[in-house]
């Protein structure tokens, strides 16, 4: 899922691309990290029009129940996390 101030309306395709690509993003980060069922993870694309920002950012949040919230941020597209970005991010 894209975020922005002035980005275009997604496309059927690329609305079910972005879906694909955060449900890999969270087995990923669930394995990686030895998430229980109980912990919630979201992963979002946030476009950012200021430009001072990188352009595309992804966010991950992992919420384990009684815990803080965690926010792992990758400066790259959902579709450009490779696992091995993924896993320098969640070492962070």
């Amino acid at each position: 899922m894209r975020f922005g101030l002035f980005g275009k309306a997604e496309s059927g395709d690329a609305k079910a691309e972005a879906k694909r690509a955060a449900e890999r993003l969270k087995v990923q980060v669930r394995e990686h990290l030895g998430l229980p069922e109980t912990a919630a993870i979201a992963v979002n694309e946030i476009i950012c029009a200021d430009p001072a920002c990188p352009g595309s950012e992804t966010v991950i949040l992992v919420m384990k129940p009684g815990e803080k919230t965690r926010a792992y941020k990758l400066q790259m597209a959902m579709a450009e996390v490779t696992a091995e970005a993924l896993a320098d991010a969640l070492r962070a």
